[in-house]
């Protein structure tokens, strides 16, 4: 490790431009997407702003850590899913569930009633083709001005990437599970 002297000038200038509604996309093979999303979302409750989670790969009745927080403090968060492909008994019912979902999250961004909107692990139904991306891409362009929308998975769709204002890729350096260590609940959740 190499010391560091602490800077002693803002090292960046202040933004000019109008306060708007955001695009915020986490991709990439790491761990965090879902968290940083969660971090979002937990900031905008805790200034009173309202906010709605849609999850496309987990299922309704779904009872990890995360939901159980965001029950206990009036967070809404929703599984659209029937889990991760390979958990899944009928692909056809897992893309109908994926366009029943956005349709119920579209509507929601484009209602406007809602500061922040998040898009848990939409790039899944995206990449397995069963949500058009142009319907995606046109009610991100559409939104009302000042809604943020947060959208997570691996892999997300270059088109997207280009369309949002704040992208962050999480790379894997090393993870417990190569390791051979299991999930541990409460962190991997």
């Amino acid at each position: 490790m190499q010391i560091e002297t602490p800077p002693s000038e803002k090292p960046y200038e202040k933004a000019e431009g109008a306060r708007r509604g955001i695009v915020v996309v986490n991709t990439g093979d790491g761990k965090g997407k879902s968290t940083a999303a969660f971090g979002l979302a937990l900031r905008a409750h805790g200034r009173g702003k309202a906010v709605k989670i849609y999850q496309f790969m987990k299922v309704p009745s779904a009872r990890f850590g995360e939901h159980r927080m965001f029950e206990q403090i009036g967070l809404p968060i929703v599984g659209l899913g029937d889990g991760f492909s390979w958990k899944s008994q009928d692909l056809e019912r897992s893309g109908q569930l994926a366009r029943d979902g956005w349709k119920r999250a579209k509507a929601t961004i484009l209602a406007g009633e809602h500061f922040l909107v998040v898009l848990d692990e939409v790039t899944y139904p995206l990449i397995y083709g069963w949500l058009p991306l142009h319907d995606v891409l046109d009610t991100l362009r559409g939104r009302p001005s000042h809604v943020h929308v947060c959208l997570t998975g691996r892999r997300c769709p270059p088109e997207i990437v280009e369309l949002a204002d704040t992208v962050t890729e999480m790379t894997k350096i090393k993870h417990a599970f190569n390791a051979g260590i299991p999930a541990q609940r409460g962190i991997e959740d």
